[in-house]
């Protein structure tokens, strides 16, 4: 009979498995990229979730090196997934050249593709990731500083305001669980825009 602790991680596992990689993947890739796509899923987790730790609030994906870091792991992913099925020409002609573009704009076109598939996707995973976790520790940081203040300055002066802390820590004490939603919540985005750009990479054309 399996723990809590294990049943929590078998479910958490079962719902990256099927309800992100092999739904988006299928089985034969899914099954190829699994152990990167878990990893990237709960050590994502794993640091955003710092931000309800009582006394940190800070998580190490509010920091953008960690989230850089993220990014150039999933663009190296979706770059080998698609140069080792197609190889490095035929890669990049299905990213960057359009079925049906007539030949007047596709240079255009194939820019503008470029820019999209290979700067903007890692500028975004990154921007995305940091700055929803820095907004949460700015959140969490601001209601319990004003506790901390309320209580140990104002009331401790003998200032009847300072009972306003009972409702800056509660306000603390509901974020905390919004983050945790938020944290697991970005661990999930990110992963499945990982994912989504694996197989992208895998389609025979855009």
């Amino acid at each position: 009979m399996p723990s809590r602790g294990q049943a929590f991680w078998e479910w958490g596992f079962d719902f990256v498995r099927k309800g992100i990689v092999i739904e988006t993947l299928g089985e034969k890739d899914g099954k190829r990229f699994m152990p990167i796509l878990v990893t990237i899923f709960f050590s994502t987790l794993a640091m955003n979730a710092t931000n309800t730790i009582p006394g940190l609030q800070m998580p190490s994906t509010a920091l953008i090196g960690q989230a850089i870091v993220l990014s150039i792991v999933s663009y190296i992913t979706f770059m080998y997934a698609g140069i080792k099925k197609f190889g490095t020409g035929r890669f990049f002609k299905n990213a960057l050249i359009l079925p049906g573009v007539p030949g007047a704009i596709m240079p255009i076109i194939a820019v503008l593709e470029f820019l999209s598939t290979f700067i903007v996707r890692p500028v975004t995973l990154t921007l995305r990731l940091t700055m929803n976790m820095v907004a949460g520790h700015m959140l969490l940081v601001l209601c319990f500083l004003a506790t901390h203040f309320f209580f140990f300055t104002v009331l401790a002066d003998g200032n009847f305001l300072g009972l306003i802390g009972f409702g800056t820590i509660a306000f603390g004490i509901a974020f905390t669980f919004l983050e945790i939603f938020v944290a697991a919540l970005q661990a999930y985005i990110f992963t499945i825009l990982t994912t989504i750009y694996i197989q992208m990479a895998l389609a025979e054309e855009h």
